[in-house]
């Protein structure tokens, strides 16, 4: 069952998917949709899982789960895990792999894989009050205040 946002409670599960490129506003519109549909049917154990979801800077993926009403299961869980699969390969995307970086230049937001910034990091092109997304948060809490961090606040700040 589709809950808005920002009604899920401080304590709602969340799962963070960053796609390797930005989403095009067609994109967008269509992700959305589909995003609704399933969550809209989503279910653990026949019950409705009470669940949301975000689109932030055309980019990150956010699903969140009250699992206060109904657990989150196995099976549930595999079943959104398919269903951000499948948007990787309609849309020629990556959003698994949880070895890359996102943070942000200005107002842009740059990707690179673990071992580019860790290099940039050496080279200080980027530094501990680089704006990093720290894609291990797993509440809506955590999401709310140590998602968008310094680096030398997130894991990221071991690099540095």
């Amino acid at each position: 069952m589709y809950v808005a946002f920002d009604k899920l409670s401080d304590e709602a599960r969340v799962w963070i998917y960053q796609a390797n490129r930005s989403f095009t506003d067609e994109e967008l519109q269509e992700i959305k949709t589909k995003l609704a549909n399933f969550i809209g049917q989503w279910a653990a154990h026949g019950s409705d899982l009470e669940a949301s979801f975000e689109i932030k800077y055309k980019r990150f993926i956010i699903i969140a789960v009250d699992q206060s009403k109904q657990m989150a299961t196995g099976c549930s869980i595999d079943a959104s895990v398919h269903f951000i699969q499948q948007l990787e390969k309609e849309y020629n995307v990556d959003l698994m792999d949880k070895m890359n970086v996102s943070y942000k230049q200005g107002e842009y937001i740059a990707y690179k894989d673990l071992k580019a910034f860790r290099k940039m990091a050496k080279d200080r092109a980027v530094t501990g009050n680089t704006i990093v997304f720290n894609n291990l948060v797993t509440t809506k809490a955590e999401f709310l205040e140590n998602w968008e961090v310094p680096a030398k606040e997130s894991w990221h700040g071991r690099f540095l």
